[in-house]
């Protein structure tokens, strides 16, 4: 079973840097990289590496920037894992998908029991397993089986 989480809006709060739309648009990588974090990283990373212990699949389905080009999608890619990295450290993903503004992410996680975290509703609701809002994910992970 895989555990899958969003990035911006869910972990890290990109819409909270200022100048967040017009920093993208003019295609700079910046509020990626100066996300503050959304979740007590602390105890997320220890529920993460706990349930990993037990056979879960941890990862990452987080889309890039809207309107981009190659080169801007490498500096973003760049920008969110060196975010992982930095505030999730201790946790080592099994995946990592940066894909296209808009993707579906049930394309890329397809089994009916994986679980989603995620800001966006409509991908909560296109989500083909169990997919959770942003407000209780301490809570749900740690009533996992």
């Amino acid at each position: 079973m895989r555990i899958c989480f969003d990035m911006d809006g869910t972990i890290a709060n990109l819409y909270g840097v200022e100048n967040w739309l017009e920093m993208l648009t003019n295609k700079d990588e910046t509020p990626y990289e100066k996300a503050e974090v959304l979740v007590n990283m602390n105890s997320l990373a220890r529920v993460l590496n706990k349930l990993q212990s037990r056979g879960y699949e941890i990862g990452i389905i987080s889309w890039l920037a809207k309107n981009s080009n190659s080169n801007y999608d490498e500096r973003v890619t760049r920008a969110k894992r060196k975010w992982l990295a930095k505030h999730l450290h201790s946790v080592q993903f099994d995946f990592i998908e940066i894909v296209s503004y808009g993707t579906p992410k049930n394309f890329v996680a397809t089994d009916k029991n994986d679980i989603l975290f995620d800001d966006e509703a409509h991908n909560r609701e296109e989500w083909t397993g169990k997919a959770y809002d942003v407000h209780n994910i301490l809570e749900v992970l740690r009533a996992l089986p």
